[in-house]
């Protein structure tokens, strides 16, 4: 077998086998094929596609190149959650804690923001003294002592998937469903858990742009998961905005214990059950579940909502934080002012109001993201430092009438300089408009099987 006859066969628009798509990968991770084969294969994979039978050969694949998580000696049954990616995407700080606290353990290896998207590891290290980058055997300890654990992605995970990442990165071959759909999916596969939800983000914050886009990304990544043996459905929701009002690490760690207080915006919240509640009825088939007494959906998003009204879902945040080294004295303390303590405060605070009359009608949250990365909140390479304080707060939302002088959002930044330096791009990023416009739905479709 050669790597050139399998480059031919798909530029020829060939489907692969399962033996040739072992045989690139494994030739590939031991460097016995090189970058500019594979880099030839990704492009005619860009250019002539993959069904569902190579794409999930290759996601496992993918998954097999390195460690493979094995958890059920200390969970019967365990649960993950995917996102591809938003603008105050703080999902899984909420959502992890939720699903232990009513009895689902949750190891959740979790990345760092890249481009205009944020990323978890971030959020959480805005916390002082926070660890994320965990060893195996305390990962373990973490899922078994309180059945919850965010840490770094090891490097251990999918090393191919790695490898391939970085080069579709610099040869204009990352725009692919089945190259992006086998890259989520080999990492969650390679993690372990029984039972995943993805979060397929839609609109102007997020890489699918189009609902047909992220139905068929949604779609993708669901029959992998499921053709692996797992069980996997995906939400597809809106970022047609940010998710929440905090765009900014800190500033989305202080939305985060604001909703497991039970006082968080109404998006977030809703964004979480309605992925708690497929986490759970996906789980309840496992005659080792705890939440196999659910029986529909009503019963799966009460039992949610019970252990977020009752403080369940925040105590267990605090047994994760304080498990991986964080202070929790700063958590009770977010009302204090002095900003050598608690998170990370940005020394310039600057409200930007609305200079016309009309209604929110589009707002480019793609261009915010760039704007927090701009403020020092992000990253144009992986391993820049990033400022946690920096940020924005929203607050006119779309729908939404405006006057002259509206508040539209706040500036959280290092100096006066920075927040004036960004200001006439954040009013561009907000269309107005005389006619009231109808906001677009949060969730516009639950995936349970692929077509």
């Amino acid at each position: 077998m050669r790597a050139v006859d399998i480059i031919s066969k798909k530029r020829d628009g060939t489907t692969l086998t399962t033996e040739e798509i072992d045989f690139l990968i494994a030739g590939y991770t031991s460097a016995e094929i090189p970058d500019y084969q594979m880099a030839a294969w990704a492009m005619a994979v860009v250019l002539r596609g993959m069904d569902r039978r190579e794409t999930t050969d290759l996601a496992l694949a993918m998954a097999r190149s390195g460690a493979m998580l094995d958890l059920h000696d200390i969970a019967p049954i365990t649960v993950d959650k995917h996102s591809t990616g938003g603008v105050g995407d703080k999902t899984t700080l909420v959502l992890a804690p939720l699903l232990a606290a009513v009895g689902l353990p949750i190891a959740k290896m979790s990345g760092r923001g890249l481009g205009f998207s944020g990323g978890t590891i971030d959020k959480l290290e805005s916390i002082p003294g926070l660890r994320t980058e965990l060893s195996t055997e305390e990962f373990r300890r973490a899922v078994r002592e309180i059945g919850l654990v965010v840490a770094a992605q090891t490097t251990e995970l999918a090393p191919a998937d790695k490898q391939l990442y970085a080069l579709r990165d610099v040869t204009a071959t990352v725009e692919s469903i089945p190259l992006i759909a086998a890259s989520v999916m080999s990492k969650k596969l390679a993690a372990g858990a029984d039972c995943i939800v993805l979060d397929v983000k839609c609109g102007s914050g997020a890489f699918m742009h189009t609902l047909e886009q992220a139905r068929q990304l949604a779609q993708t990544m669901v029959s992998i998961g499921q053709r692996a043996g797992r069980r996997c459905s995906a939400v597809i929701s809106s970022m047609g905005q940010p998710l929440g009002r905090a765009v900014g690490n800190a500033l989305e760690v202080r939305e985060v214990v604001a909703t497991l207080q039970g006082k968080g915006p109404p998006d977030l919240v809703e964004l979480c059950l309605t992925l708690g509640v497929q986490l759970a009825l996906m789980a309840r088939d496992n005659p080792l579940s705890p939440v196999q007494s659910i029986h529909d959906d009503a019963e799966a998003r009460s039992l949610l909502e019970q252990a977020l009204t009752n403080g369940a879902a925040w105590n267990k945040f605090r047994q994760m934080i304080a498990n991986q080294g964080g202070d929790l004295a700063v958590l009770d303390s977010l009302d204090g002012q002095d900003s050598s303590f608690g998170l990370p405060r940005a020394p310039i605070v600057v409200p930007l109001n609305a200079q016309q009359t009309g209604y929110v009608t589009a707002i480019n949250t793609y261009i915010l993201g760039l704007i927090l990365n701009e403020l020092g909140g992000g990253r144009k390479r992986k391993g820049d430092p990033i400022d946690s304080s920096v940020g924005l707060v929203m607050h006119a939302r779309l729908g939404d009438r405006l006057e002259p002088g509206s508040l539209l959002l706040d500036i959280h930044a290092a100096s006066i300089e920075d927040a004036e330096r960004v200001t006439s791009r954040l009013l561009a990023a907000y269309t107005v408009d005389n006619e009231p416009v109808t906001p677009p739905p949060l969730i516009f479709d639950i995936i349970k099987k692929a077509d």
